[in-house]
Parts: C-alpha cells; sequence; structure tokens
C-alpha cells in the first residue's frame, strides 16, 4: 500500500505518525506532573523511576535482534530482559497503588498516573506498530 504512493505522500504520512507518537508522550508527561502539581504532592513521581527502568533490559540485553522479544526463546539474557521490563511495568502500576493505599496521594492523582500510564503504553504499541510496517525500522 504505501510503495504505490509517491515519495512525498509517504514522508508526509511518516511524519504525521511521529508527531502522533509525540503528542501521545507528551500528554502521558502532562499528566504524570499534574497528577503531582495539582494535589501538591510529589510522591506520584516515584513512578518517573520505573518509567526510566523500564527500556533498560531492552536496550542492554535485547541488543539488535529484538524480534525475539516477541517469541520463546531458550536465550537466557532474553529470559532476563522480559522479567525485568514486565517487573518495571507491574512497578509503574504498583507503585501509585501502594501510595494510595498507604494515603500518601488521593484518588485523583492516582486516576492521573494510572491514565498516564495507559497513554504512554498506548504510544508503545504505536510505535511499535509503526515500525513494524517502516523500512527503517528499529524493532
Amino acid at each position: 500500500m504505501m510503495a504505490d504512493l509517491p515519495g512525498y505522500m509517504r514522508s508526509c504520512l511518516h511524519t504525521g505518525k511521529l508527531a502522533f507518537l509525540a503528542i501521545l508522550v507528551s500528554g502521558g508527561v502532562v499528566l504524570q506532573i499534574l497528577a503531582c502539581a495539582l494535589y501538591d504532592n510529589w510522591w506520584p513521581m516515584l513512578t518517573v523511576l520505573m518509567y526510566v527502568l523500564l527500556p533498560m533490559p531492552l536496550l542492554f540485553f535485547a541488543g539488535s535482534n529484538s524480534s525475539s522479544l516477541f517469541s520463546e526463546s531458550e536465550n537466557g539474557w532474553v529470559n532476563a530482559t522480559k522479567f525485568l521490563t514486565g517487573a518495571s511495568t507491574v512497578g509503574s502500576i504498583a507503585i501509585p497503588a501502594v501510595l494510595k493505599h498507604a494515603g500518601v496521594i488521593g484518588w485523583g492523582a492516582l486516576a492521573m498516573e494510572f491514565s498516564s500510564f495507559f497513554i504512554f503504553v498506548l504510544a508503545i504499541i504505536c510505535y511499535i506498530g509503526m515500525n513494524s510496517e517502516d523500512d527503517y525500522s528499529v524493532l
């Protein structure tokens, strides 16, 4: 489908996809900051630590052949990558839940934290989908 379009049109569509990803990530960051600023409580920023740690196993252990992450593997490094990425993902959900359970944050901050998380997940899914159909794919 994309091969039939002229080069300038393909370039425009790729730019639009990139802009959409930038808007999603920016929205997630804004929700993260608003969850802290609106309720004058900066404890929910602990989740940012998990957002920073989340891609690290993929960068360090997956290497250039990250297609093995989507299939079963006997490779110990790939399994370690899957485990550490999953642990970081669970931590991104667990930190706000534990803070709410401890009474440190309110329901509004919890809702904004979870909204920020799901927007980031949507951005990652869109990124993977965008790269699977591109010629200059990273994943």
